[in-house]
């Protein structure tokens, strides 16, 4: 099985994070002693690095598929995932994107292609109507990246702010490698948001943060799931105060599956002495929902599970899995989160 997310590069924190999912995932089967077919099943992980960038995430894609790859679980960003997509469905090879959001990748037709949390257009939209009715927003700022997922979360936060009347008085860009942000937010400053929106990761977001209080801009600092990690904190620092930043992961559990997350967690910190950033439950479900749609096939073989896939019926330490016929999730729930004390909160868990 194939893994494909950004081991080096600015967010190889999160990549990281997703294959140790797939590694644990990896692990726990090996050590069962899963049979498919009837036959006792030995699974290895091949492992790619992206870098974030579309370029190496097809050259990766390419990569896995000469392998002969059974299955592919990743990448972690749209703008890598999207391109990847067509590759693996030129080869019919089943796809599991455990944390790309853009609506656009479940649209391209690919019947291989499946995503294991809710899209932008949930996302950007509940933290839009979030500023407007918990955060009384009456005007906000909005920064994206420019890529695939800062632009398409961005653009649902607008959307979804709109709708509740709020007034966008700024609109600035800035690109994923940035580390300088005077300009654009001194312009921000100078049109007093209450709340500014940022589409993009947290290796950006931490200095912009920084950058913010030192141009003594109060505002609220709203983010999708790039920004929602743990390592938010340390890349904000002193930023970073109690309840200033409001952020959603695309994903988690309501109360019912709570022990099962946490237990995850606990596995997750023991075995690899950190704990979660954001995705990997997510990236370790993706796995066992595709060895499940093996098992129920009776075959690793690419054309006969990828039916089983599509139908399938998991309950997984992320939830309850299964996709609708784009191969988007069914009732995916999103979390909100702020940080206090330097540590992630959690706020509520939205349907």
């Amino acid at each position: 099985m194939g893994h494909v997310g950004p081991i080096s590069g600015a967010i190889a924190h999160l990549g990281k994070d997703n294959e140790n999912g797939a590694r644990m995932a990896i692990d726990e089967l090996n050590a069962k002693g899963v049979t498919i077919g009837g036959k006792k099943a030995k699974f290895e992980l091949l492992a790619e690095d992206d870098a974030a960038d579309p370029k190496q995430g097809t050259a990766a894609a390419q990569k896995l598929v000469d392998a002969k790859v059974n299955g592919v679980i990743g990448h972690l960003n749209s703008g890598t995932t999207i391109p990847a997509s067509k590759i693996y469905h030129d080869a019919g090879i089943p796809q599991i994107s455990p944390s790309a959001t853009n609506p656009k990748y479940t649209q391209q037709g690919f019947k291989t292609a499946f995503r294991v949390v809710a899209n932008d257009g949930q996302l950007g939209g509940t933290l839009g109507r979030y500023a407007a009715d918990q955060l009384k927003a009456k005007k906000v700022a909005v920064i994206d990246d420019r890529t695939a997922y800062g632009q398409g979360v961005a653009q649902e936060f607008i959307k979804g702010a709109k709708a509740k009347g709020v007034q966008v008085v700024a609109q600035q860009y800035t690109n994923d490698k940035a580390t300088d942000f005077n300009a654009i937010l001194t312009s921000i400053k100078a049109k007093n948001p209450d709340v500014v929106f940022f589409g993009g990761m947290d290796a950006v977001a931490g200095p912009m943060l920084r950058q913010m209080k030192a141009l003594g801009i109060n505002a609220k600092f709203m983010g999708g799931d790039g920004i929602c990690s743990e390592g938010l904190a340390q890349l904000a620092g002193d930023a970073l105060g109690d309840g200033q930043v409001v952020c959603a992961e695309a994903g988690g559990v309501e109360e019912a599956q709570k022990k099962g997350m946490e237990d995850f967690r606990a596995a997750y910190k023991q075995k690899f002495g950190t704990d979660v950033q954001i995705y990997a439950p997510y990236v370790y479900d993706s796995v066992m929902v595709m060895v499940e749609a093996m098992k129920k096939a009776g075959s690793a073989e690419p054309a006969k599970y990828l039916p089983e896939l599509a139908k399938i019926k998991y309950k997984g330490v992320t939830g309850n899995i299964a996709f609708d016929s784009k191969g988007d999730i069914k009732d995916g729930t999103l979390t909100l989160y702020t940080y206090k004390g330097g540590k992630r909160t959690q706020l509520a868990v939205v349907k």
